[in-house]
C-alpha cells in the first residue's frame, strides 16, 4: 500500500525534523523571556539564539528580526505601521490577499497591472508612487504561479523616491537564497511553515533605524515593536530550522525542488493531458508549478488526485474555500476558474514525481469521460 504523496508545500510545509526537536525540546521547559529568574533568562536565551539563526539564514541584523504570529501578521504590522505616516499604498495585482487586504484597510490603494506570465513592470511600480504614497509592496515569487518578481528593481526604484518598501518573501525564504541587507529594502515578511517550520510564528524584518508604530500593544516585547508573551518554543523551532539552512544548504534545496518540478513539466510538456502551464517557465522560484486545466472543474481534479493519494491544490490558498475565481490568475489574463498548482518541497522525492504522472491520465481522462456523458 503506497503512503500518500504531498504537493503542496506552498500552502503549508510538513515540520521538518530540525524544527520539530526545538519546538518539543522548549515546549517542555517553559518561562517568560521577560522574567529574571532562572526559567525566564533561559527563554531569553532561546529568543536570542533563534533570532540570531532567523538574521543569518536571510542577511539581516538580529535586532531588525521582529518575530510575530506568522506572516499575515507581519504583512499587517507593515502596513498598520506605514499608515501612520499616510494613506496611499501601491500594491501589484497579482499579491496575496493578506498584502492586498491589509493595505485596503488603511485607505486608498493603485493596483499595478501584470504581464501574462504574472510578472509586474518595476517601472510600472514605480510609475505608481504619488506624493502622498507611503508603502509600496512587492512580492519576491509568486504563491500560484511562482513567477520571481524583480525584486531588487523596485525596491531601488523606491528608494530613488524616498518611500518605502515591503518585500512578501513568503515564498522565498527557505527555497532561494534571501539578503535583505544587500536588497535594501525596509521591510519584509518571512512565514515559517512555508518552508518547513512550526505555525503559528514568523517575523517581519524592519530596515535598521527605521520606527513604525506597533500593531500590537500592551507590552515592550520585541524591543516595545510587537506587544504579547512570545512564542517562544515555535520561536526556538524556526531558529533551529534556519540554523539548519544555513550554509549553502537552501541553494542545494532549491536546486534538488528545481529538478522536480522541471520533471512534473517536462512530464506533460506534449498537451496531451490539456493542462497548459502558467507563470515563467525560467524565472520562478523552484518549489511552484501551476497549470491551467481544459475541460475540467477544478475541485473534481483535487479530488481524483486526494482519491489517488495525492494532496495538490488549485486557485490561492486564501480564496479557494469560497469557489471564487484565482485574483492572480484573473490580473494575468488567463483562465482563472481551472488551474491546478503542484508545489514541491523538503520532504518530496522522485517517487513522488512519479506518482502525480501516472496519475494524472488517469484521473483527467475519466473526469473528461464523466463530463461527456452529462
Amino acid at each position: 500500500m503506497f503512503g500518500r504523496v504531498y504537493l503542496d508545500h506552498a500552502s503549508t510545509s510538513p515540520l521538518r525534523p530540525e524544527a520539530r526537536a526545538a519546538l518539543v525540546e522548549q515546549l517542555g521547559r517553559g518561562g517568560d523571556p521577560a522574567r529574571i529568574h532562572a526559567e525566564g533568562l533561559a527563554a531569553r536565551v532561546a529568543v536570542e539564539e533563534a533570532r540570531q539563526q532567523v538574521a543569518e539564514l536571510i542577511g539581516a541584523r538580529p535586532r531588525e528580526v521582529v518575530f510575530t504570529g506568522g506572516g499575515t501578521e507581519a504583512i499587517a504590522a507593515a502596513c498598520w505601521g506605514a499608515a501612520a505616516r499616510g494613506a496611499h499604498q501601491v500594491v501589484p495585482a497579482v499579491e496575496h490577499s493578506a498584502v492586498r487586504l491589509a493595505a485596503e484597510r488603511h485607505g486608498e490603494i493603485t493596483r499595478v497591472p501584470v504581464d501574462g506570465r504574472g510578472r509586474v513592470a518595476a517601472e510600472d511600480v514605480v510609475a505608481a508612487i504619488r506624493p502622498d504614497t507611503v508603502l509600496v509592496h512587492v512580492q519576491w515569487g509568486n504563491h500560484e504561479v511562482g513567477t520571481v518578481q524583480p525584486v531588487a528593481d523596485v525596491v531601488a526604484g523606491c528608494r530613488g523616491r524616498g518611500v518605502l518598501v515591503h518585500v512578501d518573501a513568503a515564498q522565498a525564504v527557505g527555497h532561494v537564497d534571501v539578503d535583505f541587507r544587500a536588497l535594501g529594502a525596509d521591510l519584509m515578511s518571512v512565514s515559517a511553515h512555508k518552508f518547513g517550520g512550526p505555525t503559528g510564528v514568523g517575523a517581519l524584518l524592519v530596515r535598521q533605524g527605521l520606527r513604525l508604530p506597533p500593531l500590537l500593544v500592551g507590552g515592550d516585547q520585541e524591543r516595545a515593536r510587537r506587544a504579547g508573551l512570545e512564542n517562544v518554543a515555535a520561536i526556538a523551532g524556526l531558529g533551529a530550522l534556519c540554523g539548519a539552512l544555513s550554509g549553502g544548504a537552501v541553494a542545494a534545496d532549491g536546486a534538488e525542488q528545481r529538478r522536480l518540478t522541471q520533471r512534473i513539466l517536462d512530464g506533460v510538456a506534449d498537451g496531451a493531458l490539456g493542462l497548459v502551464a502558467y507563470g515563467d517557465p525560467v524565472d520562478r522560484v523552484p518549489h511552484i508549478v501551476c497549470f491551467g486545466v481544459e475541460g475540467v472543474e477544478p475541485q473534481a481534479v483535487l479530488l481524483g488526485l486526494d482519491r489517488a493519494g495525492i494532496a495538490a491544490h488549485s486557485g490561492s490558498a486564501c480564496s479557494s474555500e469560497a469557489l471564487e475565481p484565482s485574483p492572480v490568475l484573473e490580473a494575468m489574463g488567463v483562465d482563472a476558474h481551472h488551474s491546478l498548482r503542484l508545489s514541491v518541497g523538503w520532504s518530496t522525492t522522485d517517487a513522488d514525481i512519479d506518482r502525480v504522472l501516472a496519475a494524472l491520465p488517469t484521473v483527467l481522462t475519466d473526469l473528461r469521460a464523466l463530463a461527456r456523458t452529462q
